[in-house]
C-alpha cells in the first residue's frame, strides 16, 4: 500500500526556527529521487511535538501539493488525546493525505483496553488507512501483540510500525494478523530481521542519507537475496546506530546538511549536534557515501 521504503521525513526550519516551507521541495525531491516509496509527515522525525496545529496543517498541505500523487503521503496525527487526534485526522484528511500514522497515546499510560478504544475511535472517524505506531521507548506504553491483533480486525487499520525491539512480539503479530496487515520496522537496524519474519519494509530515518542503499536492501529481501540484503545491512549498520546516539532527528538533520540538503536546525527542547557529534557522524557517513559529497 505504501511501498517498502517509507521515510519519516524531517521538518525544515529556518535559522530562527520558523517552519520553512521553501526548503521542503528540495527535501521531498531528494527522498523521491533516492528511492522513498512513501512519506510520513509530522512524525517523530518531523519534530511533531514541537509543531503547532497550524504548522502541522500547513506542512501536510504543502507536502501533498509538492508530492502531487507520485507517492503516498501519510500524516502523523496521533496524540495522547483521542478527541484531539480525531480532530487533527479529519483536518488532515481534508488536505488529501493517503493515510495516517497514529502513535500509541503517550504519558497517559492507558490500559490495553484504553489503547484499543483509542485506535478504534480514531479509525471510525476516517475512511483512510491507519498504521499503528508502537514505540514504547518514547510513549512509556507497549501495544501488546493481542491488542494489535484485535485492532487488525478493523478494516482501515492496515499495519503497524513496530519500534518495540521485541522480536517475539513482532513475530506473533505477523503470524496472527491477516495477510493484508502490514508490519513495518520502525528502526532501520531491524529492517532485515523484521522482513525475514514477514514484515514488508521499514519506516526509515537513514533513508534521508542512504536511500538508494536502503532501497536495494529491502528489494533484496523482497526477492529472497538474503546474502545481498545482509551485505548492505552490515555496511549500513554503523550509520543506523550513529544516527541514534542523540535524540532523533538531531543527527539526521546534521547529516542532511553534510550532503547539501538544507533542513535547518532542531527546535528546543532538542539542541543541534555538537562539533564532536558532527565529526563522528561525518566519519561514519564517509564510509558509506563518497567523501566528495560531504562538506
Amino acid at each position: 500500500m505504501f511501498g517498502p521504503l517509507v521515510t519519516a521525513m524531517v521538518t525544515p526550519f529556518d535559522d530562527i526556527l520558523r517552519l520553512d516551507l521553501s526548503r521542503l521541495p528540495a527535501v521531498i525531491e531528494h527522498l523521491i529521487d533516492t528511492g522513498t516509496t512513501g512519506l510520513v509527515v509530522c512524525g517523530t522525525t518531523g519534530e511533531a511535538p514541537t509543531l503547532t496545529t497550524e504548522e502541522k496543517l500547513a506542512l501536510i498541505q504543502a507536502t501533498v501539493r509538492i508530492v502531487a500523487g507520485r507517492i503516498p503521503v501519510i500524516a502523523g496525527t496521533g496524540t495522547n488525546s483521542t478527541e484531539a487526534s480525531i480532530e487533527l485526522t479529519k483536518e488532515a484528511e481534508d488536505l488529501g493525505v493517503d493515510g495516517f500514522l497514529i502513535v500509541a497515546p503517550y504519558y497517559n499510560k492507558p490500559s490495553q483496553e484504553g489503547i484499543y478504544q483509542h485506535f478504534k475511535r480514531i479509525a471510525l472517524s476516517t475512511d483512510k488507512p491507519i498504521v499503528i505506531y508502537n514505540i514504547p521507548g518514547r510513549t512509556s506504553v507497549n501495544i501488546q501483540s493481542d491488542t494489535i491483533v484485535n485492532l487488525a480486525q478493523i478494516s482501515n487499520i492496515v499495519g503497524v510500525k513496530e519500534s518495540s525491539g521485541d522480536f517475539a512480539q513482532i513475530s506473533r503479530v505477523i503470524s496472527q494478523t491477516p495477510e493484508h496487515f502490514f508490519v513495518y520496522s520502525g528502526d532501520d537496524k531491524y529492517t532485515v530481521p523484521i522482513m525475514a519474519l514477514g514484515g514488508v519494509g521499514v519506516i526509515s530515518v537513514a533513508s534521508h542519507l542512504v536511500g538508494r542503499d536502503m532501497s536495494r536492501m529491502v528489494e533484496a529481501m523482497n526477492t529472497f537475496d538474503l546474502l545481498e540484503a545482509r551485505r548492505i545491512h552490515h555496511q549500513l549498520l554503523p550509520l543506523f546506530e550513529e544516527l541514534f546516539k542523540n535524540s532523533n532527528p538531531v543527527l539526521v538533520k546534521a547529516g542532511l546538511d553534510m550532503i547539501d540538503i538544507a533542513a535547518g536546525p532542531v527546535r528546543l527542547p532538542l539542541v543541534d549536534a555538537t562539533f564532536d557529534e558532527k565529526r563522528s557522524l561525518r566519519k561514519v557517513l564517509s564510509s558509506v557515501i563518497n567523501l566528495a559529497q560531504l562538506h
